[in-house]
């Protein structure tokens, strides 16, 4: 094993540093760096400290700032502008219900193994330290890293039942499978999910979305756990038939996790930033909700079909329920939503007009995403081969010969042009401008020259 390399100021910090002999790395970063990921932030445990000597010490390094609850945790910057996270080791107490119902101790003379059994589980409870280059792991976290095992560090484990959220993330984001005991646990605290704060529940769900590099394992770990009945929508997607021809991966449920083991694959998810990841992770995970209430079984070339006519728009409701329900903000929905109303188009006809037409439904949402959400769609079907479906090049062709691949079409026609060409402003203007985007999209009109002459003869017929 490579020792860990650390970035140059903060090995600056921790060398020969007496005050700092008692120094680990610790949690993700030890994790990360197991795994071979780059280690984007460390996270330094310091024992046999006083917090005054601590701070005094790291202020000979940079700027320093206390935070997090009654202070222990010190914010380090320095002169290059990268930022260093020191604590003392503590106790935390359960008193009351909920994820922040902890009494928090800070104890410099804790021992680092009663300090790391404080942690979730034993892939973060490992410790990592610089001077001796020595891996502390006194509760297996290598080995559970290494056997793909997400198991609990102590029998503390139940006190937070946010716990159970940050297993579906790890799950998914390293693709783990939560011990028998582990599961075991969650199941027991299913009646504590009421204690969590909305925001908290939607950041462990935002870090699966945008993290995962298998998001079926995180869902499994959600469903084995018992906390799957916690959101419904989901839940009811299990055991719901579809189609073998066209689904031959099985249920709704199983559809979904694969869809969405297919979107992380794709390239188009690799270079993609947080917050659009956000929109196709949430598209895939409820596009096919409706299917509960929109399956029926219907006889036509001499045989039963299982089909689900209009589930796209079924699927609306139940999905802004559900991001309702963890706190999506109403920006995100927006671009959500008309993505899962609009994943059946590869049954429409590509035309110039029509493809108008769908850019001006999707926005703020854009064609380009929408063909990321098919692709992943058609590929959520084992043992059917992943092809792209023949809809999402033609869709791409002449979404960008028409510069809309990425927005919706611009009206032509403002109503600037219409103080300009002598009209006088008044609620007239309204449906004036709104038939003349209508026009537009219709393809009856491409240029302002055009417009105008629409204007002559059919849009003055609309002033009321």
């Amino acid at each position: 094993m490579l020792p860990m390399t650390l970035p140059p100021e903060l090995d600056r910090i921790l060398s020969g540093n007496p005050n700092l002999q008692d120094a680990y790395v610790v949690g993700g970063s030890v994790r990360d760096w197991l795994l071979g990921r780059p280690v984007k932030d460390f996270d330094i445990e310091v024992f046999g400290i006083s917090e005054q000597r601590l701070m005094t010490t790291l202020r000979r390094h940079g700027r320093v700032d206390q935070v997090g609850r009654s202070f222990g945790v010190f914010k380090v910057t320095v002169p290059n502008g990268e930022t260093y996270d020191f604590s003392l080791p503590r106790r935390d107490s359960k008193v009351a219900p909920g994820h922040l119902g902890f009494e928090v101790k800070f104890d410099p003379a804790l021992n680092p193994l009663t300090a790391s059994s404080r942690r979730d589980f034993t892939i973060n409870s490992m410790m990592w330290h610089p001077g001796r280059q020595q891996l502390l792991d006194s509760h297996g976290g290598e080995a559970d890293l290494r056997a793909g095992i997400l198991r609990h560090t102590s029998a503390a484990f139940p006190e937070d039942p946010l716990r159970v959220l940050r297993g579906m993330q790890f799950a998914g984001r390293f693709n783990l499978i939560g011990s028998p005991e582990t599961l075991e646990l969650c199941r027991s605290i299913q009646s504590t999910y009421p204690e969590l704060a909305r925001e908290r529940i939607r950041e462990e769900w935002y870090k699966w979305a945008v993290q995962s590099t298998v998001p079926s394992a995180g869902l499994r770990f959600l469903r084995e756990a018992g906390w799957l009945i916690h959101f419904p929508e989901l839940h009811a997607m299990i055991g719901q038939v579809q189609d073998v021809e066209w689904h031959p991966e099985g249920d709704v449920w199983s559809h979904t996790l694969h869809c969405l083991d297919a979107l992380v694959q794709l390239p188009e998810w690799n270079v993609a930033a947080t917050e659009q990841r956000l929109v196709w992770a949430l598209t895939v995970l409820l596009h096919d909700t409706g299917k509960v209430g929109a399956t029926r079984e219907d006889f036509r070339d001499g045989r039963i079909r299982v089909i689900s006519p209009g589930h796209e728009i079924a699927s609306l409701s139940l999905a802004e329920v559900w991001m309702n329900r963890i706190g999506v903000p109403a920006g995100l929905q927006q671009r959500v939503l008309p993505l899962i109303a609009n994943h059946m188009i590869h049954r429409a006809e590509v035309s110039p007009r029509s493809v108008r037409r769908l850019a001006q439904r999707l926005a703020p949402a854009t064609i380009s995403e929408l063909t990321v959400v098919l692709t992943a769609d058609a590929h959520g079907r084992p043992p059917r081969p992943k092809t792209v479906p023949p809809v999402v090049p033609l869709l791409v062709a002449e979404a960008a010969g028409q510069t809309i691949s990425n927005n919706a079409p611009k009206p032509i026609l403002q109503g600037r042009h219409l103080l300009q060409w002598g009209w006088n402003p008044g609620p007239h203007f309204t449906p004036i401008l709104a038939g003349a985007l209508e026009a537009q999209l219709d393809g009856v009109f491409e240029d302002l020259e055009g417009a105008k002459r629409w204007l002559e003869v059919e849009g003055r017929q609309l002033i009321p």
